[in-house]
Parts: structure tokens; sequence; C-alpha cells
């Protein structure tokens, strides 16, 4: 068992059946550009409708020569949150840490203690475990217990127009262009993936959902 304390977590209101996202690409200095650095949350309803899948996005601005050595920290874990009454406390969670070249997920499970320290529910039944992708490598995923996992780089999806984002703050441009130019296009992340059997979860329908990155 680890405990493990906060350094970073992104808040956002999951509803399922939605595309919803958060991004943050810009960090205090203790976690920009690290390991336990957050740069998108995803959750949405999957290909397979009666699935949601959930994703973390750390590690980002990675150019192609830095993605190549990139690897996940074994020291954090990153802990998908989700809350299914509205009482904005996480009732269940899915934890995924990497060891020796796999990532082992645990969850979706009841949390032994919520909020900002955790401990890895490694007696949670359900989860499984995938082998971290290679860059330049075909995407490995691995299925359990109706589960679908996948760990690795991959190319940043997050578009932002930054430039023309500081000429509208400034005053100097009144919307943005279409089609912008995508400030991140050529640089990667390091992704985390999951996908759950609604079932698997729970509640009304509607959920809260939030992602934290968790050290050591």
């Amino acid at each position: 068992m680890k405990n493990l304390k906060q350094v970073l977590g992104i808040g956002i209101v999951a509803v399922a059946g939605f595309l919803l996202v958060a991004a943050d690409h810009i960090d205090a200095p203790a976690v920009k550009g690290g390991s336990s650095d957050i740069t998108d949350f995803y959750a949405f309803q999957g290909e397979d409708e009666d699935n949601l899948v959930f994703v973390a996005n750390v590690q980002g601005l990675l150019s192609p020569s830095a993605t190549s050595a990139a690897m996940f920290d074994e020291n954090v874990l990153v802990e998908f949150n989700i809350d299914t009454n509205d009482d904005k406390v996480e009732d269940l969670v899915i934890q995924a840490i990497p060891r020796d070249g796999k990532m082992y997920f645990f969850g979706p499970v009841a949390p032994s203690q919520t909020g900002l320290a955790s401990t890895i529910a490694t007696t949670a039944t359900a989860g499984g475990w995938v082998d971290i992708t290679p860059y330049g490598s075909n995407a490995i995923t691995s299925s359990l217990n109706g589960m679908t996992f996948f760990a690795g780089p991959r190319d940043d999806p997050f578009f932002m127009d930054f430039a023309r984002y500081s000429e509208i703050i400034a005053g100097d441009a009144p919307s943005f262009n279409d089609p912008g130019a995508d400030t991140f296009a050529g640089s990667n992340v390091m992704s985390i993936v999951v996908e759950v059997p609604k079932s698997m979860i729970g509640g009304s329908g509607v959920i809260n959902t939030w992602v934290e990155s968790k050290r050591k």
C-alpha cells in the first residue's frame, strides 16, 4: 500500500453521452512538463454506448525527440474520480500506476479514503493492466472484466491557437480564425485511457468526474 499526496488536479462535471474536456498546458514550475503534470482530461461515451471512456494526458509539449525517452513515473499515481450522487466527493476511483513497463489499473472501486491522500486499491476485483506502448509503435490495448486499457505516448489532441488568443486578449483581433493555427501541432503527451461499462459506474446517469495526479 502506498500513500500519495496530490500535486495537481483538474476538475470537470461530466454528463454521460457528451464529450467534455478540461485542458491546462501552462503550470507552476514545480509540475510544468513533469510526469505529474496533467495537460488534458477527457470523459465521453464510448463507441459502444454502454461504455464510458476516461482519458488523462500528462507531460505536455513533448517534442518527437523528447517523446522517445519519455516515461511514466513509477512514483506518480493517476486517479480518475467519479461522484455518482452529486455531493462533490468521489464515490468511485479508477487508479493507474506504472511498474516495469506496464500500467496497472485498479477499480472502479470505492476509495478507502477521499480527498488529497490515496491508498492504491490493490485488492480491487475490477481493473487490469496493459503493456505501455513504446513511442512510434502501434497502440497496445488490453481488455479484462469488460474494461479496456491503454497507456503510452500519443499526439497531443488539444487544439489551441495561442498566438491568435494573445491578439484577441490584447484587443488586436476580433475573433479566432477559421481555420486557426494549432499551437500544439507536432507535440506529444503521455496518455492513459480506460474504457469502462456504465454498469460498473452506476448512479443516476449524471456524474461528476475529475482526475488527479498524486506523488508518493
